[in-house]
């Protein structure tokens, strides 16, 4: 199960604090909240990973298709603190240099 909360920042930042897994069979609670904001126009995304324990394929292209989305937009996509399996996967495959991973949310938040 993925549990979604999300805030708000100044400069049109959105903070979407993940805890649980993201997999095939809850990465949609994510999509909902990353089209939501677009919906809303806030293209500047932060994805907050510090308590998610498991990332699969359905996660890293979810990631993959937010960046290029809010890219489009003219904004950008972050990730920050993501945890030992997670981040392992995001280097394992060379998603966190494409994407940019961040020690937390505020370094993200700031860029």
């Amino acid at each position: 199960m993925l549990r979604v909360t999300t805030h708000d920042r100044p400069g049109g930042v959105r903070v979407l604090c993940l805890s649980g897994e993201i997999d095939h069979d809850s990465v949609e609670a994510l999509r909902a909240a990353v089209e939501q904001a677009l919906a809303e126009g806030r293209d500047r995304l932060v994805v907050e990973l510090s308590t998610v324990a498991f990332c699969d394929s359905a996660g890293l292209s979810l990631f993959v298709e937010a960046h290029r989305r809010t890219a489009a937009a003219g904004g950008w996509f972050r990730l920050a603190a993501p945890t030992g399996a997670v981040r392992y996967v995001l280097d394992a495959t060379n998603l966190g240099d494409y994407l940019g991973v961040y020690e937390d949310a505020d370094s993200a938040a700031a860029g």
